[in-house]
């Protein structure tokens, strides 16, 4: 048949978990059944959904694995293959009935073992304010998480359609969320529109049937909506207390005045530490956590290659300067230290001049660091990342003609063989191996 000409959403029965959610706090979600209430409700959706059925359609069954959802099913299976109410027997055959677990249409993820009811409360309250499709459950999903896991499932019912053997029915027994989310992604709803719609009844079916002219399928149902709910709320207000109905003329009369209007209220405030944020984030001077220390020095009015480089101080070490001679270079200030030659920028000396970069001698390794600078003229600014490449930095060597035949011995290269990847020169010729690396890729191609 291809695409079944009705596809139903049901949502699980009721379980401990509606009645008790402190359950949670001991019972895995996954393995949490039905209470006898909800073995009833079970048990009559199977009768609903007979009556819905034709005798000649064919049957498809997708059930979430949790416990809820497989006793639901059950149920449903229960009535809808048994003698009905008035002796006749069932169309529907439960060997003739497709049965399937999809662990994609699993219950959102609530992290395991949920925590206390108040932590709890706290954590719907935070989701209503942040929002029901995006907040994610600490150590669980979100409902966007369940999206995407929904996408792939539609995806593969989709391919399924493409089987001309496909039963003309499909039910899918999942959960109340995910009821919505699969509508979601069905029907392309936007998220404001996610979150404004109510929850579905226990054993509620979901009806969407295919249009035979345009092979889509237009939802039956009508589901319900926040929005809706309190305006019918405002209607039962306004009809009971005809003083507070919602007219321009009550709107004037009870309006405040400015100045009695009062300040607006911030909402709460989620977020942040969960003991309550004490780090202060903001840049705390020296001076203000010990007032005997002296203040930074002065920064050197040339600016630096890059911002990101580090200084040649810590960014609170102060420096110790000596006063600089000469009127042009009043404001300047120079290292006491000298730098050996080695430990600076190629093309640049402890002086100043341009030089050709010099290795370090062994005299300048032993006797760093040096006495204080008696020169008055001034060094250059050296980061401690210069210094650390310079001291990183190793002589190099070229490569003598001995080096270069030494090394082709040792190899074997160059003589006409060839090496494996450990030196050692093959006992095979160059025909024998190459013949040897084709068997080889093609015993490996058979398993890659």
């Amino acid at each position: 048949m291809g695409k079944p000409r009705l596809i139903i959403l049901v949502r699980h029965a009721q379980s401990e978990g509606n009645t008790n959610r402190a359950i949670h706090q001991v019972v895995p979600d996954h393995r949490v059944k039905l209470t006898d209430e909800g073995h009833k409700q079970a048990e009559e959706a199977g009768r609903r959904l007979r009556h819905l059925l034709k005798p000649d359609d064919t049957l498809q069954i997708f059930t979430s694995p949790y416990r809820r959802t497989r006793e639901t099913t059950e149920g449903l299976l229960k009535t809808l293959t048994s003698t009905s109410e008035d002796g006749g027997p069932s169309p529907f055959s439960r060997s003739k009935i497709k049965l399937y677990e999809e662990p994609r249409l699993r219950e959102q993820d609530f992290g395991n073992f949920q925590p206390c009811s108040a932590e709890m409360e706290r954590m719907w309250k935070e989701r209503a304010d942040y929002g029901h499709f995006f907040y994610r459950i600490p150590n669980g999903e979100s409902a966007a998480d369940a999206y995407d896991r929904v996408s792939g499932f539609n995806e593969s019912l989709w391919r399924q359609f493409g089987d001309k053997e496909f039963p003309s029915v499909l039910v899918l027994v999942t959960h109340g969320l995910m009821t919505r989310v699969f509508l979601m992604k069905w029907y392309h709803w936007s998220v404001e529109y996610f979150e404004d719609l109510r929850n579905v009844n226990h054993c509620e079916f979901v009806l969407m049937k295919m249009n035979q002219d345009s092979g889509k399928y237009i939802l039956d149902s009508e589901l319900r909506t926040w929005s809706e709910y309190k305006r019918q709320k405002q209607v039962e207000i306004a009809r009971r207390n005809p003083s507070r109905r919602n007219t321009l003329s009550a709107f004037l009369q009870a309006a405040p005045s400015q100045a009695e209007k009062s300040p607006s209220i911030t909402g709460r405030q989620w977020g942040g530490c969960p003991e309550g944020c004490t780090h202060n984030h903001e840049h705390i001077r020296r001076e203000e956590i010990d007032p005997s220390l002296p203040p930074p020095a002065a920064e050197v009015d040339q600016p630096a290659e890059n911002e990101n480089d580090d200084h040649a101080l810590g960014p609170h070490e102060p420096a110790a300067h000596a006063p600089v001679d000469g009127a042009a270079d009043s404001q300047r200030l120079a290292p006491t230290k000298s730098v050996p030659s080695y430990l600076l920028a190629p093309g640049t000396s402890t002086s100043g001049d341009a030089t050709p970069h010099e290795m370090p001698s062994d005299d300048e390794i032993e006797s760093y660091p040096f006495p204080p600078q008696t020169s008055s003229r001034k060094a250059p600014e050296i980061s401690q990342r210069s210094i650390a490449t310079a001291m990183r930095r190793k002589p190099e060597r070229k490569a003598t003609p001995e080096d270069i035949e030494r090394w082709t011995n040792e190899s074997g290269m160059g003589r006409g063989k060839q090496a494996d990847a450990l030196g050692d020169e093959p006992e095979l010729s160059s025909e024998e191996i190459e013949k040897a690396e084709k068997e080889d890729k093609s015993l490996r191609g058979s398993v890659y």
